[in-house]
């Protein structure tokens, strides 16, 4: 016989529960093939999206491991052999750790504090202009330095910042002595900056502008009754209507803040200047590229990574406790 405690028998209620979960799951699998169908084009795009963030950005994490191990190209990245924190432990104790920390972080501080603004400040400034040729002329004027390449964008500065450049020029005809700026270790960082304000303004602003219009006109017009001046309709109505773009954007920043740009530090700068123009990143590159120590190289910007992601967590977390507005 039997045992009736071996004996599962299912309650109506339960009947119900599992009846009414099979058919939920139906309609989502009916839903979502429905949409598919109607929407055959969209997911398509969506596919190669993901895969190309999944083989471009994702699968190359798996060769951050080579920061742990004494990497040989005809190893492989599993069969060489693991040295775990060695390579981070002699970049600590390298001579170049100190300048390396330094000149990171004084050259993105003075992009954040001169550059971040910037795109603003045009933003607000073309914002004003009721001439509309007038407007879409600026507008492309301050694009167009972002299209052109990098290489071009360098050897305009180089010119320029010669001795010989116009820069120089005008500093011979108000008194001053003309130098090679690239040259001076003390000049690299404002060339950087200035030149980096320069390339970017005008594309940077293109979101402020598109956040502006957002703003309700009925608001400027009801300020405008009660006597506000442009000025104090722009602190109390402007600036706040693009508070929330202007804080997701700074939070986006400062996830990237020790990375500066690269390839631009590398065209320009040169060994009389390391002093004030090497970077990590450039370091990586030495390092990695040159001296074939990639290991080594791996274990820097996998650091300078880590750097940014405890920046951008910071940010967002202030951010959320400050003023209600995040990424997440």
């Amino acid at each position: 016989m039997m045992n009736q405690k071996n004996l599962k028998i299912q309650s109506p209620k339960n009947e119900y529960e599992t009846y009414h979960i099979n058919t939920r799951k139906a309609r989502v699998i009916q839903n979502i093939k429905k949409d598919f169908k109607a929407n055959r084009e969209l997911y398509y795009i969506s596919f190669i999206i993901i895969a190309y963030y999944l083989i471009f950005c994702y699968k190359p994490m798996l060769g951050a491991v080579i920061a742990f191990k004494d990497y040989v190209p005809m190893k492989g990245i599993w069969k060489s052999q693991w040295v775990g924190f060695k390579y981070f432990r002699d970049f600590f104790q390298s001579p170049y750790f100190v300048r390396l920390i330094r000149n990171t972080i004084w050259l993105s501080l003075n992009s954040l504090i001169f550059g971040f603004p910037a795109p603003i400040i045009l933003a607000l400034l073309i914002n004003e202009i009721g001439n509309k040729f007038f407007k879409r002329s600026i507008q492309t004027i301050t694009y167009l330095p972002h299209f052109i390449s990098m290489v071009v964008i360098c050897g305009i500065i180089k010119d320029f910042t010669s001795d010989t450049g116009v820069i120089n020029y005008f500093i011979s005809a108000l008194g001053g002595k003309p130098v090679t700026m690239l040259s001076v270790p003390k000049l690299f960082m404002p060339v950087y900056v200035i030149s980096g304000i320069w390339q970017e303004v005008g594309w940077g602003s293109i979101i402020y502008l598109a956040a502006l219009t957002g703003i309700d006109p009925q608001l400027y017009e009801a300020s405008y009754m009660d006597g506000a001046n442009r000025w104090k309709q722009t602190i109390y109505i402007t600036l706040p209507g693009i508070a929330p773009t202007i804080i997701i954007l700074f939070i986006l920043r400062m996830g990237s803040l020790l990375n500066v740009g690269f390839e631009k530090i590398l065209l320009l700068y040169n060994p009389g200047i390391y002093e004030t123009a090497d970077v990590i990143s450039t370091y990586v590159y030495r390092k990695g590229l040159l001296e074939f120590n990639w290991g080594f190289s791996t274990a820097v910007g996998l650091l300078n990574s880590v750097i940014n992601f405890f920046f951008l967590i910071a940010a967002n977390t202030i951010s959320r406790k400050v003023n209600d507005t995040s990424l997440w």
